[in-house]
């Protein structure tokens, strides 16, 4: 299977789980469909590198996926802050991280259970 399908694949999984999470700590009055968008062009800035980029590095395996992940986070705090300038710091870690969070544990499962992603 190709890399580029397989990394389709997980960023679907990592955007249906982060759709179920970001979403409720980003700023209530905007409306649902500007909020969701928000987490899925987060998404779209980090993802690829995640998968693309630093696996490239030639770093060991458990310090790239640290770096990557921490690339993620950083990078979605970022978007979610320039898309909503009124959401605190606070929420924005808190959507980022908790989102993050998921997506990881998402991932996890899928991997556990043998699924190709």
């Amino acid at each position: 299977m190709s890399w580029v399908v397989l990394w389709s694949r997980a960023f679907g999984l990592t955007v249906v789980s982060e759709l179920c999470v970001a979403p409720w700590f980003l700023p209530k009055r905007e409306p649902h469909w500007r909020r969701l968008g928000a987490v899925v062009v987060a998404n779209c800035c980090s993802h690829p590198a995640v998968w693309f980029v630093f696996p490239e590095l030639g770093l060991a395996y458990v310090k790239w996926v640290l770096l990557a992940e921490l690339w993620a986070f950083g990078s979605e705090v970022f978007v979610y802050r320039l898309v909503f300038p009124e959401l605190s710091w606070r929420r924005a870690v808190a959507a980022s991280a908790l989102a993050n969070g998921a997506s990881v544990a998402a991932g996890l499962v899928a991997r556990a259970l043998g699924l190709p992603l």
